[in-house]
This record gives structure tokens, C-alpha cells and sequence, in this order.
């Protein structure tokens, strides 16, 4: 892109993942803005994190319907005009409206290797069903709960004695760079999808991207 991309960020917790962003934009990494942060918890300490002028956060209680919430959140959405709009530990459920809205630049990050363990309480399940890895991955968001094309992962090793809570720390340590490194490939106009395939420089991958020691996207 011959501009810096414009990303609007949901999230509904601390807001550790949108910090990360943050940080790479201060640090060059990330040539990019944040354009908006909106959440579905008005107290979101995530909301925290940028000037009042660029929140907005409602409860979905306030509203008649999920349809309704939804739209008033694509509104906001919209008004950002972003390039990008990024879940970032955002954890309500996106309506198909919302999602057809802002197809092909909405995407997640979601705390496990896809398409392994949909949905919450991930790090519990892949202990519980043996995993020998464990990780995240960064994905098109699609109506189908995290079943859209997964972009790139990150992976780390289930070890002998994890607890949900340790192997938690595990993934976020690279939960952060990950996200940050497919951020930085989408704002720059590298990455695409075309058809469920992930495009990078115009050419198919067959597999995901993996973060690999150094932070860095590889095949």
C-alpha cells in the first residue's frame, strides 16, 4: 500500500493484543494506525489504551436484538474506515451481516492451531485430549465460528504437567508476535485471500505461515 493502512481493532478484555500493535506501530515495525478500538464491554480496559475520540463501546444489552448490536457496531466500524479490522480478544460471536460487511479484511487471532479446538477454553482441551502442540492462529473470519482460512500459527510444545494457566502464558508469549507479523504483511498489501486461498506476493500457499524463532513469517 502507498499509504499506511488504517486498522480498526475489536476487543473485549484487557486489550493485550491491541497493546502489541500499538508497541510496533511506536517502534516501526508496524507501519500502520489504529484507527478505532470498539468492544462489547464499555468498561474494556482495552478502550484504555487510545485516545477518547477513537472508542466506542456499547453493551449488547442496550439494544433490541443481536442483529441490532450488530449493526450499530458496523456502523462504528464503518465510520473508521479502516483497511483492516482486526479481532483482537474479542469474544462475542460476529453475525453473518457484520461478517458479509467487512468481508476479506476481517480477521482473528484465536488461541489454538486451527482447525483444532473451535471455540473457547482451548488450552484445557488440548490437554485434555493429548495434544503434543499447541498455539495459535491468525485466520479470515467468516458466520462459521473460527472456520475461516487460517493465515498463519504460531506453535508451542504441550509439556509433562501443564495447567490450562501455564500453557495459556505459553501461547500468548507468541500469540503477540504473531499477530503483529501477519498485521504487518496485510497492511503492506502482500496478503490476500482469493477463493479460501491465502495469496502472499500474488502466489498460492498451500499451508498456513509459521512464526518462527526470530518473529518472522515463513513458509
Amino acid at each position: 500500500m502507498s499509504r499506511r493502512a488504517r486498522i480498526a481493532v475489536l476487543a473485549s478484555g484487557r486489550g493485550s493484543n491491541l497493546q502489541c500493535l500499538l508497541d510496533g506501530i511506536a517502534s516501526g515495525q508496524l507501519q500502520a494506525d489504529i484507527v478505532g478500538v470498539l468492544s462489547d464491554k464499555p468498561a474494556a480496559a482495552a478502550l484504555d489504551k487510545v485516545p477518547a475520540d477513537l472508542r466506542w463501546g456499547r453493551s449488547p444489552k442496550d439494544f433490541e436484538s443481536r442483529e441490532a448490536f450488530d449493526a450499530a457496531l458496523g456502523d462504528a466500524v464503518a465510520t473508521c474506515q479502516p483497511d483492516w479490522v482486526v479481532c483482537a480478544g474479542y469474544m462475542r460471536i460476529l453475525g453473518a451481516g457484520f461478517v458479509q460487511r467487512f468481508n476479506g479484511r476481517l480477521v482473528n487471532i484465536h488461541p489454538s492451531l486451527l482447525p483444532l479446538h473451535k471455540g473457547l477454553h482451548t488450552h484445557a482441551r488440548a490437554i485434555e485430549a493429548g495434544d503434543a502442540e499447541h498455539g495459535a492462529s491468525v485466520h479470515f473470519v467468516v458466520p462459521e465460528l473460527d472456520a475461516g482460512t487460517v493465515i498463519a500459527q504460531a506453535r508451542v510444545p504441550v509439556l509433562p504437567g501443564d495447567s490450562a494457566e501455564t500453557l495459556a502464558e505459553r501461547v500468548l508469549a507468541v500469540e503477540h508476535p504473531l499477530l503483529l507479523a501477519t498485521v504487518q504483511l496485510l497492511s503492506t498489501g502482500r496478503l490476500a485471500e482469493q477463493g479460501g486461498i491465502i495469496q502472499l506476493d500474488g502466489q498460492s500457499l498451500l499451508s498456513p505461515l509459521r512464526l518462527d524463532s526470530a518473529g518472522k513469517l515463513v513458509r
